[in-house]
């Protein structure tokens, strides 16, 4: 064997690995399993007649889609632990907030009581996006 062919060999056994590695982590990768989990998340209590909507800031909001009852007072509720990315902002456009998240810990905020529809927020810079389905 010449060396033209052992660098063919080595070349495609390397491609080979990289591949094999990429799908292996494209098929276990968190996002993929936060997706799952999202599917099955209960993040929406009802405290003393408020509707709490609990929601977690770090690279983005999670759960990315909450379903929630229209027509009760309703307090959105962000965690954060060593959130420094911009999910360290909340924006809720439609109602004109704009709001600064601590690095870790728990924020409330009123957003009243809305009506049947879709309500969207996102972070400072517009990038992770979340929603609320009022029913």
């Amino acid at each position: 064997m010449n060396k033209s062919n052992i660098s063919i060999i080595i070349s495609i056994i390397a491609t080979a690995l990289i591949i094999s590695g990429a799908i292996y982590f494209s098929s276990s990768s968190p996002k993929t399993q936060q997706k799952v989990e999202e599917e099955n998340v209960n993040n929406v209590s009802v405290i003393d007649g408020k509707q709490i909507i609990e929601i977690k800031a770090k690279g983005g909001f999670y759960p990315i889609k909450s379903t929630a009852k229209a027509g009760i007072h309703t307090i959105l509720r962000v965690d954060t632990n060593g959130t420094f990315d911009c999910s360290s902002i909340v924006r809720i456009p439609s109602m004109n907030i704009s709001q600064n998240l601590p690095m870790s810990g728990t924020t409330d905020i009123d957003i009243g009581i809305q009506p049947t529809g879709t309500f969207k927020g996102t972070c400072g810079m517009g990038m992770y996006p979340f929603e609320i389905e009022f029913i």
